[in-house]
């Protein structure tokens, strides 16, 4: 149902529920995650304290929201950039998922401290976890770049890896979806995932930038000296 077929009170809910949202990223960019307040955002909105209340019923159920939609985001933004790119591209695809990642941080700090930063003091992460459908997403899709990867990266692996290593709903996940990857597959995945995020976390955290003038060609060489170690084949030339 498009927007435009919604009544008046459906459209100010809609509304009024997107700046709740953005005002909580923005208390949280200025004062940190404890500033996400309820009463602070009806403040700041002119709102009474009990307006609030009925498009969340506690700071936890919005905090929970704001995860859910900002991890979506980027996983949406991430897959995007992957599938641009053929399949069988398997660099490419490394390359484009990883520039995403900068790419998408950098312009949503917040979103990004959200996910993978600060704990929000006090509060309670729901059974299944803030935002489950997203972080199963990314999981996949970075142990996808890792299976597909994996035949040309196998014998250059290190470390003796067994699925005991690993959480056993990470396994379950991952050996649903990848039956014939072993588990220095999914070490693999995780390093990846490592490797992508480090850096980032570092430039988003303000850290990288009085050591480096240029962060963008120190994440690039990061990236293309992780795909050279897996060994992969050269991309497909293009018409």
């Amino acid at each position: 149902m498009g927007q435009q077929t919604l009544g008046r009170r459906a459209r100010l809910r809609i509304q009024t529920t997107a700046e709740i949202k953005a005002t909580a990223l923005r208390h949280m960019a200025e004062g940190g995650p404890d500033a996400i307040s309820l009463r602070a955002i009806a403040r700041d909105m002119q709102m009474s304290g009990s307006a609030i209340y009925s498009y969340f019923d506690t700071r936890d159920a919005l905090i929970t929201e704001l995860i859910n939609d900002v991890y979506t985001a980027l996983v949406d933004h991430v897959e995007a950039a992957r599938d641009a790119l053929p399949t069988e591209d398997i660099a490419g695809r490394i390359l484009a998922w990883a520039t995403a990642l900068r790419d998408w941080s950098l312009a949503n700090p917040q979103g990004f401290r959200l996910i993978y930063g600060d704990p929000v003091p006090g509060y309670q992460t729901p059974e299944g976890g803030p935002a489950p459908e997203a972080a199963k997403r990314a999981c996949l899709g970075l142990t996808g770049l890792a299976a597909a990867a994996w035949p040309y990266a196998e014998t250059a692996q290190d470390g003796d890896h067994a699925w005991e290593d690993f959480a056993p709903e990470l396994v379950d996940t991952i050996r649903r979806d990848n039956p014939a990857l072993p588990p220095a597959g999914l070490a693999l995945a995780l390093r990846l995932w490592g490797r992508m995020h480090g850096l980032v976390a570092l430039e988003v955290y303000g850290h990288l930038g009085p050591q480096s003038l240029r962060p963008e060609e120190l994440y690039h060489a990061e990236i293309r000296d992780l795909i050279r170690s897996l060994r992969l084949p050269a991309p497909p030339i293009r018409p």
